[in-house]
């Protein structure tokens, strides 16, 4: 990660307010590519910690978003890979590096962020991955988007998982040991594998063929040991 974000222009300080923040003022699909991962890393980490503790709710939320970030750099990447940038990848990076108040307050802000439709990014995906039906490939992440975003906005279905026990009860201090920790544990194993992908597509993005050569490697064992189901083997011993 550290060599990949030496390779773009360094963030600069910018005054803001009575001091100042960092920012990246090129504002570079390269340096959008280094963001998404460092918050990638971050997420990955924040949802095995939530898992570690048995709060698996907050763990699908969590993983509900990392499914965003990968689609970003999936997104971002293959622009570059396969030399096809749109005028949708103009919008996104434009509205990716705008900020969120253009005034010292923000009740006075008149900011509005542009938010980019996710079912034109996915369409764009699926058909640059040579999905003979874009809508299909799109239809399949937009169902596995909305599994997950039952957890992010807290549906009676999802909720409801985390009742039960003799006698039944909410269990609002995680599920440590339960049959749902053991299967969002499963879940989890799927999700650093596409983060690897995702550092696989960046790297490809920035040119670096033997890296991508290394972490593709990298991925290719790590399938290995889980399957072709992206389950960890180790899942069957819990």
């Amino acid at each position: 990660m550290e060599g990949l974000a030496q390779r773009v222009p360094q963030p600069e300080k910018v005054p803001y307010n009575d001091g100042f923040v960092f920012r990246h003022v090129e504002k570079t699909v390269h340096q959008a590519l280094v963001q998404k991962l460092a918050r990638l890393v971050s997420s990955l980490h924040a949802a095995r910690l939530l898992w570690a503790y048995g709060f698996v709710q907050e763990q699908a939320a969590m993983q509900r978003m990392l499914d965003e970030l990968q689609e970003d750099i999936q997104f971002l990447a293959f622009g570059v890979i396969f030399e096809d940038w749109t005028a949708l990848h103009d919008s996104y990076l434009s509205s990716f590096f705008e900020e969120e108040f253009d005034s010292d307050s923000a009740m006075s802000s008149s900011q509005k962020r542009p938010m980019i439709p996710r079912k034109k990014i996915r369409s764009w995906i699926a058909s640059v991955e040579g999905v003979q039906d874009p809508s299909t490939g799109r239809e399949a992440t937009r169902t596995l988007s909305k599994a997950y975003s039952g957890y992010v906005h807290a549906a009676s279905p999802h909720i409801m998982e985390m009742f039960g026990g003799n006698p039944p009860r909410f269990h609002m201090r995680g599920m440590a040991g339960s049959p749902k920790h053991a299967e969002h544990h499963a879940d989890l194993w799927n999700y650093f594998y596409r983060g690897i992908l995702a550092f696989a597509f960046a790297v490809k993005a920035f040119g670096d063929h033997e890296m991508f050569n290394s972490i593709k490697g990298f991925a290719d064992e790590f399938l290995k040991d889980s399957g072709n189901d992206y389950l960890s083997k180790e899942w069957d011993k819990i």
